[in-house]
């Protein structure tokens, strides 16, 4: 099984300069190579990833305007060429319906201002006593924040907004085998109240308005800044560090809390949210895109191929789960979302609104591992009776 780890680096100046030089290219062949395919005839026969490796990097370097194609190693170049065929791939596995989830676009040209890459498969890289080296850059400081597992396939050099250097490394793990302390939960997702376990336990999200503020505040500033300024850049570096930040706080607390459900909880049960749609709503939108409900999603199936006899189940996002008393399983309707405490006037239980929600996405989870949908009874006028009306978006 493949895992990827990922690790801070810290070039030297003049690796700075090499790596630069080194985006800048395979940026280029990317570029060249999609307006390749872009301008083939309608009716011909697109080229063939080789056919582009060919045109798009060989003979370009014959050329005047590409001759410097040649100043940098050729591994991360036909990786780039590679990385495309595969966007191609998935962009029309997309639209035939082979791939899952959200429909993959077409390939679009890349920016120098974007996340910048470049990915050095065997022959290109060596590690040698902790020293990770790289064909035409040298031997890169890293700060290694843990063990590898095993020998790297492929280790790929990244450049954020904010100008940091990540090594991500791919390997090969082997499951281990822990045991579990509950045999299942169910995690009812929010946004001031992240997730809300069917254990009872309320886990809050990490506050970063303050953050926030100054994210915001430096936007307006550089709108109004002269463009190609050195301000309008210093300007732009300071807004992707604090974005930076703000991300990193927010993902660091979700691994967290994806490793401890994974971990402790033979099954995790959540919801199919519709992200997308939820994102639609003007008010609660920039709450909703920083919350990663669907990284978590992802990071808790992810963790749980990497320990044996571990389950993430997801239930339909139509399930009725705050409509429905978790003790008796009466459906007493739909409910406003300022109403955040319940009584249940047919068996008479007070119910907390997130907590009920996740006894019943714990309950429709182990009764089908695709999801079975719960019992549904017709409301009965006053069956239930609003406890508190606390305003929580959630």
């Amino acid at each position: 099984m493949k895992a990827g780890y990922q690790y801070r680096i810290y070039p030297a100046d003049q690796q700075r300069l090499e790596l630069a030089k080194l985006f800048g290219c395979c940026r280029v062949v990317w570029n060249d190579a999609l307006a390749l395919v872009k301008s083939t005839p309608d009716g011909e026969k697109w080229p063939s990833s080789a056919e582009l490796q060919q045109v798009c990097i060989t003979q370009a370097k014959q050329t005047e305007g590409r001759k410097w194609l040649a100043e940098v190693s050729n591994i991360p170049l036909q990786q780039s060429i590679q990385d495309l065929g595969t966007a191609f791939k998935n962009c029309f596995d997309s639209r035939k319906g082979k791939r899952k989830g959200p429909r993959v676009g077409f390939p679009r040209f890349k920016k120098k201002l974007n996340q910048q890459s470049a990915r050095f498969r065997k022959g290109g890289f060596s590690l040698k006593a902790g020293k990770v080296y790289l064909a035409k850059i040298g031997n890169i400081k890293t700060k290694w924040s843990r063990p590898l597992p095993s020998e790297p396939s492929s280790v790929t050099v990244i450049k954020d907004c904010a100008g940091r250097y990540f090594l991500s490394v791919v390997v090969e793990v082997e499951p281990i085998t822990v045991e579990p302390k509950n045999q299942g939960v169910g995690v009812d997702l929010g946004l001031e109240t992240l997730a809300t376990l069917s254990t009872g336990e309320k886990i809050k999200a990490p506050d970063t308005q303050h953050l926030d503020k100054h994210i915001r505040k430096g936007k307006r500033k550089l709108a109004r800044a002269m463009k190609g300024s050195k301000r309008r850049e210093s300007l732009r570096l300071a807004i992707a560090r604090r974005s930076a930040k703000q991300r990193d706080i927010r993902q660091d607390f979700n691994q967290k809390l994806a490793s401890r459900l994974v971990r402790e909880n033979r099954v995790v049960v959540l919801e199919d949210l519709n992200v997308a749609g939820m994102v639609k709503n003007r008010s609660l939108s920039r709450a909703i895109r920083r919350a990663g409900w669907r990284q978590m999603r992802t990071l808790c199936e992810g963790k749980a191929h990497l320990i044996h006899n571990r389950d993430v189940r997801t239930i339909s996002r139509w399930e009725p789960t705050s409509q429905v008393c978790s003790c008796c399983g009466y459906r007493w309707g739909k409910l406003e979302l300022s109403v955040r405490s319940v009584l249940c006037l047919n068996c008479g239980a007070e119910q907390d609104r997130d907590i009920n929600a996740s006894v019943n996405i714990l309950a429709a989870g182990l009764a089908d591992p695709n999801g079975q949908t719960l019992s549904r009874v017709r409301p009965r006028s006053g069956a239930v009776a609003c406890l508190s009306t606390q305003q929580e978006s959630a």
